[in-house]
């Protein structure tokens, strides 16, 4: 089970992921994403309550990603240890932009 909260912050839009971003969730996230439209300078993904990442998740990830328009970011923020592990063992950390605060 994924919780998806959205919150728009100015030009940005955050949305604040709970639960685990799977195979079953990831079409969720990717459908909440789609709904912004592109409307967005930063689009910001708060992982601070994410339980696990897996290779659906990652996709979408990386498809996001691609889609990005000039001037525009995708950035997570608060990666658990976990997960920010998971990234670095699949390069994802050497092509998104991740924040620890």
């Amino acid at each position: 089970m994924l919780k998806i909260k959205k919150l728009q912050e100015g030009n940005n839009v955050m949305f604040q992921l709970e639960g685990k971003l799977d195979t079953t969730t990831a079409p969720d996230l990717n459908a909440a994403i789609s709904s912004c439209h592109g409307d967005f300078q930063d689009l910001i993904l708060d992982f601070e309550k994410l339980k696990s990442l897996l290779s659906a998740g990652l996709r979408v990830l990386l498809f996001t990603h691609q889609g990005m328009k000039d001037g525009q970011r995708l950035l997570l923020k608060k990666v658990p240890e976990l997960i920010l592990d998971i990234l670095e063992i699949t390069g994802f950390t050497d092509i998104l932009n991740i924040e620890q605060e």
